[in-house]
C-alpha cells in the first residue's frame, strides 16, 4: 500500500524520463488519498440518498425555470424533442460517470479520472473545463434567481427591484445584480457548515422544487391548445439541435454526486446509483414540463422571458396567487441548484489542490465542519462577482462548452481503463460497451459543433488561460512532480 501522496515506487534498472504531461497517477493512489486535506479530513456523512438528492438539487430547475425562454424561440413546439435528445446525450455520459464514480471513487469527477487514465496534462485541461461549467453554472443560475425573485415580490408585495440593482453592468444596462449575488452568498453560509448539514438543507429544496413543478404540470395541463403544437418544428432540424445544445445546459449538475466521493458512506455502490436515479427523474420531469409549457403558451410568446412558468400559471388560473406560489417555488428551487454546484466546484478544487496543481489553501480541511472552508469562501466570492456583472446568455453557452467537454473525456477514460485494468473491480458498468462511451464521445462533439462561434472564442481564450497557469504553476508544483524528484535524489 502506498503511503498518503507517494509515487508509485520506481522499478529497478536505468531509470526512464517520463514525460511531465503524461504522468499518470495511479488508481490505487489515487482511491488510498481520498478525503485527506490540509489541516484535516473530509467526512463520510452522505448517504445514496442524499447524493441523489445533491445532483438532483445540481440539475433540476436550470433548464426549465431558466433556459426554457431560451430554447423555446429556437426549436419551436419541438423544444420538448430538445429536451430528450439533450438528455440522451447526457445518458450516454451518465453511464460513463457511473462507472467510473464507482471505479474510483474520489472528489475530483472527472478531472481524478482523467488522471489516472491519460495523464496530467489532460487531467489539468479536464479540471480547467470544470472549473468553468461548475463556477460560471453557479453564477448562469444565480441570474435567472433573480429573475423569479422579481416575479415574487411582484405578486405578493407589489415591489420590484429596480434594474439598475438588478441587472449586470454588461449587456443589461445595470449597475449590480444584487439578487444573484446574495444567493451565492447564502449558499456560501450553509456549505460552510459541512457536508451533512448542507445535505439536509438541499433535500428540503430538491423536495419543494419537485412538488412545485407537480404542481405546474398540474394546473398547466388544464391550459393546454392544440393548435399552440403546430407547426411543431417551425425552425426545422436546425432549430431542434440549437436548442438542444443550449438546453444540454439544464443537465449539468447529474455528475455532482461524483463530487462527493470522499463524503459518501458506500460509494462504489451509492455513486453510480445516485447518478442514473437523478438523471432519470430529471428527465421526466424537464420532458413533462416542457411539452406542458408550449401547449399553454404559443412558442413565439418565451422570448425575452425568463419567468416563463410563472406566467402560464397565471393565465391559465386566471388568478395571480398561482403565478406567486410558482415564483416562490422557483426561487427556492433555483437556490437549490446554486447551492449544489457550488459544493460541487468547491470539491473539484480540492482534489486538483491535493495534487499540487493548484494552491494548498483549496485543500484546507476546517478540523471541526469538516468542510474546506477557505475555498468555500474564495469560490463563492468569485461565482458571485460573475453572476453580478455578467449576462444569464453567455454564461449558460460557455458553461455548455466546458461541460461537453470535459463529458467527452470521461468518455475516452472509460474505454482507456477497461483496457488498462481490465480485472478492476466494478460496481457499475456501461451497457453495450465499448458502443456506448464512443456514442456518449460523438455526441457531445456534435453539441459542441452546434454552439455559436462566440461561445468557441471564449472557450478558447478560457483554455489559453488555462495553459499558461499550468505551464507557469501547475507543472512545476505537481506532487507527482516532487514525488519524482524526491525519488530521483535518493
Amino acid at each position: 500500500m502506498l503511503e498518503t501522496g507517494q509515487a508509485p515506487p520506481l522499478t529497478s534498472g536505468p531509470r526512464k524520463p517520463v514525460n511531465p504531461l503524461l504522468r499518470r497517477k495511479p488508481v490505487e493512489q489515487m482511491v488510498a488519498e481520498g478525503g485527506q486535506g490540509e489541516g484535516g479530513n473530509l467526512r463520510r456523512s452522505l448517504t445514496m440518498w442524499q447524493l441523489t438528492m445533491i445532483s438532483i438539487g445540481a440539475t433540476l430547475g436550470t433548464g426549465i425555470f431558466v433556459v426554457l425562454g431560451e430554447a423555446a424561440p429556437k426549436a419551436g413546439p419541438a423544444v420538448t424533442i430538445s429536451f430528450v435528445i439533450a438528455g440522451l446525450t447526457a445518458l450516454f455520459s451518465a453511464l460513463s460517470y457511473a462507472e467510473l464514480a464507482g471505479s474510483v471513487p474520489v472528489s475530483g469527477s472527472s478531472y481524478s479520472y482523467s488522471y489516472v487514465t491519460m495523464g496530467e496534462f489532460i487531467a489539468w485541461i479536464c479540471g480547467w473545463c470544470l472549473v468553468l461549467e461548475y463556477a460560471v453554472s453557479v453564477s448562469a443560475v444565480a441570474v435567472g434567481w433573480g429573475q423569479y425573485l422579481n416575479e415574487l415580490l411582484d405578486g405578493t408585495i407589489g415591489v420590484t427591484l429596480p434594474e439598475k440593482l438588478s441587472a449586470a453592468p454588461l449587456g443589461e444596462g445595470g449597475w449590480i445584480n444584487l439578487p444573484s449575488l446574495v444567493v451565492v452568498l447564502l449558499a456560501m453560509v450553509f456549505l460552510l457548515r459541512g457536508a451533512k448539514e448542507s445535505a439536509r438543507i438541499n433535500t428540503i429544496m430538491v423536495v419543494v422544487k419537485i412538488v412545485t413543478l407537480v404542481l405546474f404540470i398540474g394546473i398547466g395541463v388544464m391550459g393546454i391548445k392544440s393548435g399552440n403544437y403546430a407547426p411543431l418544428a417551425p425552425l426545422g432540424v436546425t432549430g431542434i439541435s440549437a436548442a438542444a445544445s443550449t438546453l444540454f445546459f439544464s443537465y449539468i449538475g447529474f455528475d455532482a454526486a461524483s463530487t462527493a466521493g470522499e463524503e459518501a458512506k458506500n460509494p462504489k455502490k451509492d455513486l453510480p446509483r445516485a447518478i442514473m436515479l437523478s438523471l432519470g427523474i430529471v428527465t421526466v420531469l424537464y420532458c413533462l414540463v416542457a411539452f406542458v409549457a408550449v401547449g399553454a403558451l404559443p412558442w413565439k410568446d418565451f422570448e425575452g422571458t425568463e419567468a416563463a412558468l410563472a406566467q402560464i400559471m397565471t393565465n391559465v388560473t386566471g388568478d395571480s396567487f398561482w403565478g406567486v406560489v410558482l415564483a416562490a417555488g422557483a426561487v427556492v428551487a433555483i437556490a437549490s441548484v446554486v447551492f449544489a454546484v457550488l459544493y460541487g466546484q468547491t470539491r473539484i478544487l480540492f482534489a486538483m489542490s491535493r495534487d499540487g496543481l493548484v494552491p494548498k489553501i483549496f485543500a484546507k480541511v476546517d478540523a471541526k465542519t469538516g468542510a474546506p472552508r477557505a475555498n468555500v469562501v474564495i469560490v463563492s466570492l468569485f461565482c458571485g462577482a460573475l453572476a453580478a456583472f455578467i449576462p444569464l446568455g453567455e454564461l449558460a453557452n460557455a458553461t455548455s462548452i466546458g461541460t461537453l467537454f470535459a463529458f467527452a473525456l470521461v468518455n475516452i477514460a472509460v474505454v482507456i481503463l477497461r483496457r488498462t485494468k481490465p480485472d478492476m473491480p466494478r460496481t457499475f458498468k456501461v451497457a453495450l460497451f465499448p458502443v456506448t462511451p464512443i456514442l456518449g464521445f460523438l455526441a457531445c462533439g456534435y453539441m459542441m459543433y452546434s454552439l455559436p462561434v462566440a461561445t468557441w472564442v471564449a472557450f478558447g481564450v478560457w483554455m489559453a488561460v488555462g495553459l499558461v497557469v499550468y505551464f507557469l504553476y501547475g507543472i512545476r508544483r505537481s506532487r507527482l512532480a516532487t514525488a519524482e524528484v524526491a525519488t530521483a535524489e535518493k
